[in-house]
Parts: structure tokens; C-alpha cells; sequence
């Protein structure tokens, strides 16, 4: 009885959700893109069979891109479905298409909206990548048969929390999941107590991202060309950044032998952020101004999509974004990936495993405040051999956790075969 009044909800929201839409493509135009494909209605024909992936946002998208990767390499010729939820994440994902593949939308979460989803694409398997469980999805894809799962998956102890507040709702959804492949044991735990049948803990996806090898030269090479330090803000999130240069502005004596690098997790706030450093009296160079090289500025501003691995490459330290305000953290296995040590704030409950251990290996710091992770960062990066040992056990860290693309990819194509 729950889900029909869940489903009444959702379709009464429908005009809010097209306001919100339109306020939202003011900022990112992408939203105002196939607005139609949210409510079930499709233009371009399909062809039945593909392997659907559903990659809600930025992150859970370049996850995808490495089981993508994984899944040709193992069935070349295999057709893609690709959907999304956010603007940075259909952008993204606009990388992977090949010919025969597909994007669109998912759509919210209506009985129609769906049946139309699953008439119009008929796909062979859906994956959904990481948390995204909706009611309505997942009961209409076991009533027709379609094996849907949850990859990569994980659970935080909030989230958990939620789940049992609404219980009612969210454990038939669970339930309904053909199988769980969960990212560590913790997730696994909190997943089965959700109401999942996990049926493997295959590891993160992101631990077998290759680093951009050019961008990693690239950002080595200007720094190799620096006399002072790099300090980067990586995927820093709002609410952070003004702490940030408010800390860097009270200890403005101290600050000044660093470079300062702030990438935001979000395009959208380039400009928001930019403002926020000249505000605290910062000068600021942007990434997409610079030519051979980076320019002269109190703060450097990375305003570009896809160069996480040149900014890596380019810093000693990197305070962890999503750390330092209750949101979770952002991840750090990329900068692992590209040895890059890391100091981290208190709020990591979205990667509690990774951070937990990245920190027992020495890839890590945790720090109590930005103030603290400030000077915890300038400290890394004055001390040449500390620093050196902390890079060698990033880059250890990063190797000794890969596998889990090769396991969900035969997972998958199992399923296929069926």
C-alpha cells in the first residue's frame, strides 16, 4: 500500500520538479536538454538488448566509464545505455558513447513514467551505480524480468539510518534488486541490514581508474618548473571555500610561500568562487586563462572539467573537499591514484573505508578542522621526506585495492547470458 502512496507523491510534485528544472538550466544549461526524457518520453529509436547503466552524477558516471572500459574489453561490440540524472554527469558520460550506444534521462520515478523507460529502451540488464535505489524502478524491472542490480554499491550508517525510517518503502526496494555488489564488508553489512541480497564484495571501481598519463606529466612538469609548494583544495564544496580563504587570510604571513590551488567540485560555482577569493583580498588566476604556464595569483582557480589527474600531478598536498563541512567527503582514490597525499576533514562517511584506510597506510591525514588542515598541509609540504613517504604510500594504496572492475564486468555479462 505504501508504494502507491509513494507514487502520488511523486507525480504531484511533477510541476515543482519542472520549476526546479528550469531555476536549475539558468545555471547549467544541461537541465533544459530533453527535458521530456524525465517524464518517459523519448525521441530517438531504440534498439532492444543494450547493457543499461545508470550513473545519476559526475562521480557515480566516471565509475561507470571504467566498467564501460571493462566490459568492451571483455565483449567487444556491447551496446551502452547510458543515463543520468544531473547536467555534469550527462556531460560526462557524453565521453563514453560509442556508435550504437545511447543516453537519456532516467526518468523520476513515476509507474508511467518508467513503463515508458522500459518499453522504449527494452534493455537486457540494468546497473545502477552505487546508491540510486528508486521504489517504482526496481518493482517494475522485477515484474517484466529485467535483472537489475546495484554495482559498486554503497551504504553510509546515515543513509542506513534513513532507509529504516522509511523501511516500508525502502526494504522492498532492496529486495527486489536481482543481486548487490558491494564496494567493502562495512557496506555489505549495512546493505543486507537495508534488506539487499548482496552477492559479492567486489571492491570500488575507482581503484581501477588509470590516471590521464599526459595530464599527469603535464601538472608534474609546471611544478618541477615551481620553487615553492603546491597546496591544492580538490572538489572543495560550498560552505567550505569561504572557511578556506578565511583561514588562509588570517594567517596571511604565514600562507604566502605556497601556491594556493582551489578546484570546486561544481562548474556552476567557478565564478562563486573566483569572487569568494578576490572578496578575501586573494588575487586569482584562472586554469582556463593560462597559457604555457600557470600564472602569477595569490590563488589558483582549476575551472576546467576532466583534469583532476594534471591538478594532482601539479599538487604536493590536497585538502580533501567534502571533508570539512557534514557532506560526506569526496573521493580521495584519484589522488592516490596519482600520489598525491591527502589531509582530510572530520566528515568522510561517504568513503569511510577508503579514508579509514588510506589513513592506516600513510596516504592520509586526519585533522579535526580547516584551520588544522591548513597547517597540517603546509607542514606535509615543507618536509621533503615525510612528503616522499606519504607519496609512495599513495601510489601503494591505489594499486594494492584494484580488481573490481574485471569481477563486476563478468558479473554483468553472466547476467546477459541468462
Amino acid at each position: 500500500m505504501i508504494r502507491p502512496l509513494y507514487s502520488l507523491l511523486v507525480m504531484g510534485a511533477q510541476p515543482f520538479l519542472r520549476r526546479k528544472l528550469r531555476r536549475r538550466g539558468v545555471a547549467e544549461p544541461g537541465y533544459l536538454h530533453a527535458v521530456g526524457e524525465r517524464f518517459g518520453q523519448y525521441v530517438k529509436p531504440a534498439e532492444p538488448g543494450a547493457v543499461w547503466i545508470h550513473a545519476v552524477s559526475l562521480g557515480e558516471t566516471r565509475a561507470a566509464a571504467i566498467l564501460v572500459e571493462r566490459l568492451r574489453q571483455l565483449r567487444p561490440g556491447v551496446r551502452i545505455l547510458l543515463t543520468h540524472g544531473t547536467a555534469t554527469g550527462r556531460a560526462e558520460g557524453e565521453r563514453l558513447l560509442r556508435e550504437g550506444d545511447a543516453q537519456a534521462w532516467l526518468p523520476w520515478d513515476t509507474p508511467k513514467a518508467v513503463r515508458r523507460f522500459l518499453n522504449h529502451f527494452q534493455p537486457s540488464v540494468g546497473i545502477l551505480m552505487e546508491t540510486e535505489v528508486w521504489p517504482n524502478l526496481v518493482a517494475l524491472c522485477k515484474a517484466r524480468g529485467l535483472p537489475l542490480v546495484l554495482a559498486n554499491a554503497r551504504l553510509s550508517e546515515k543513509s542506513l539510518t534513513q532507509a529504516r525510517r522509511l523501511s516500508r518503502l525502502s526494504r522492498p526496494a532492496y529486495a527486489a534488486l536481482a543481486a548487490v555488489w558491494a564496494q567493502t564488508e562495512g557496506d555489505a553489512q549495512r546493505l543486507a541490514q537495508a534488506g539487499a541480497t548482496v552477492k559479492g564484495v567486489f571492491g570500488n571501481l575507482k581503484f581501477d581508474a588509470a590516471p590521464d598519463a599526459a595530464q599527469l606529466a603535464q601538472g608534474r612538469t609546471w611544478r618541477a618548473a615551481l620553487q615553492l609548494p603546491v597546496i591544492m583544495f580538490a572538489s572543495s564544496r560550498e560552505g567550505e571555500e569561504a572557511e578556506f580563504f578565511r583561514v588562509l587570510q588570517a594567517r596571511r604571513e604565514r600562507v604566502q610561500g605556497v601556491h594556493w590551488l582551489v578546484v570546486p567540485r561544481h562548474p556552476q560555482r567557478f565564478d562563486e568562487v573566483a569572487a569568494m577569493a578576490r572578496t578575501h583580498g586573494f588575487t586569482v588566476s584562472r586554469r582556463s586563462e593560462w597559457t604555457a604556464q600557470p600564472e602569477a595569483a595569490d590563488v589558483w582557480l582549476g575551472d576546467s572539467l576532466g583534469e583532476m589527474a594534471l591538478y594532482y600531478g601539479l599538487a604536493d598536498v590536497a585538502l580533501l573537499g567534502g571533508s570539512f563541512a557534514p557532506l560526506g567527503g569526496q573521493n580521495l582514490i584519484e589522488a592516490a591514484a596519482c600520489g598525491c597525499p591527502v589531509v582530510m576533514g572530520p566528515h568522510t562517511f561517504n568513503f569511510t573505508d577508503a579514508a579509514q584506510h588510506a589513513q592506516q597506510a600513510g596516504a592520509a591525514l586526519r585533522v579535526a578542522s580547516m584551520e588544522e588542515g591548513v597547517r597540517e598541509a603546509l607542514a606535509l609540504a615543507a618536509d621533503e621526506p615525510r612528503r616522499a613517504a606519504a607519496v609512495s604510500a599513495a601510489l601503494h594504496f591505489a594499486r594494492a585495492h584494484q580488481g573490481a572492475a574485471q569481477k563486476t564486468a563478468e558479473a554483468v555479462l553472466t547476467l546477459v547470458a541468462r
